[in-house]
């Protein structure tokens, strides 16, 4: 899918006989950015108001009218004026990619009047940066901004982010002249003079504008450190404090649960209590216990 986007000016492209045409953005469409896309005739009498825009949906795998709707605070519209049709897009999301085509509803038209030629365009976006080090930190815990490791310890730190392309990811080191082209930022045997700053930074391929950074602190710990004081041992504790604090509620739920059910069974009313076998006459009311007395059958 092309980069850059042209107006289809369908004279150039596909000779005089094209008369529908369909003008969109001339740069890359980044996400947030507000578009506008025209239907227009070209060397043509024929009305505008018989037009409509399509676009082709990737997951239905078919062409589609577009129509306004709302997403959020963004409102999607179409005016029409006595030349063109205008389709405004506030803000460019990653749902609002090509192709779109302009297609006449008129009857008795050329083929070249029913269709425009295809403008296709691609909404360009990248994400915030995630940090994760292997084998110690899960894909929903990203590494924290200081990393305290001990010596000698081996240390795997990955770089990723969402972006419509495949970025470039870079690391380096503050007062290091190196840069390291790799998602992957691997120390092997820390050493003491391996701790400091270290920054990923993920460059778009085709927008240079689209880039991010992201900077962590890496603290080398003595070797006999306690294994609580470095980050893997933190770590553990908020998962297994985690644990606990579910295993008790669980736990707590389980008696509450039991208990209720205990009471129930031992003070069953007169329909439910089928293991009475002889009535309980008025004048021996008295001496039944008080908790249940008032729940037996009176004769």
């Amino acid at each position: 899918m092309k980069v850059l986007l042209f107006a289809a000016v369908v004279a150039l492209i596909h000779g005089s006989s094209a008369t529908l045409l369909i003008k969109g953005p001339t740069q890359p469409v980044l996400e947030g950015e507000s578009i506008t896309l025209e239907c227009l005739y070209s060397d043509s009498e024929l009305n505008i108001s018989q037009v409509h825009f399509e676009v082709f949906s990737q997951y239905m795998q078919r062409w589609r009218a577009v129509g306004e709707r709302s997403w959020c605070y963004y409102s999607m519209k179409i005016q029409r004026t006595a030349d063109k049709l205008v389709l405004s897009i506030p803000y460019a999301a990653r749902f609002n990619e090509g192709p779109y085509r302009c297609v006449a509803d008129a009857e008795n038209v050329t083929a070249t009047d029913i269709s425009s030629p295809l403008l296709d365009f691609k909404v360009h976006y990248m994400g915030e940066l995630s940090l994760t080090r292997e084998g110690y930190t899960s894909s929903y815990l990203s590494v924290p901004q200081e990393l305290k490791v001990r010596l000698g310890d081996d240390v795997v730190v990955r770089c990723a982010a969402s972006s419509s392309e495949e970025p470039s990811y870079f690391w380096s080191r503050d007062g290091d002249d190196w840069i390291l082209p790799s998602s992957t930022l691997t120390l092997k045997k820390i050493k003491a003079m391996d701790q400091g700053q270290y920054t990923c930074m993920a460059e778009h391929p085709s927008v240079e504008s689209l880039s991010k950074k992201r900077t962590i602190s890496i603290t080398v710990l003595s070797k006999d450190a306690r294994w609580y004081e470095s980050s893997n041992g933190r770590f553990m504790l908020m998962t297994s404090a985690a644990a606990v604090s579910l295993l008790v509620f669980i736990l707590s739920v389980s008696v509450f649960l039991c208990r209720r059910a205990k009471r129930a069974k031992t003070c069953k009313g007169p329909i439910d209590d089928h293991s009475q076998k002889k009535p309980i006459y008025k004048a021996s009311v008295e001496s039944l216990p008080s908790t249940c007395a008032d729940k037996q059958p009176l004769v």
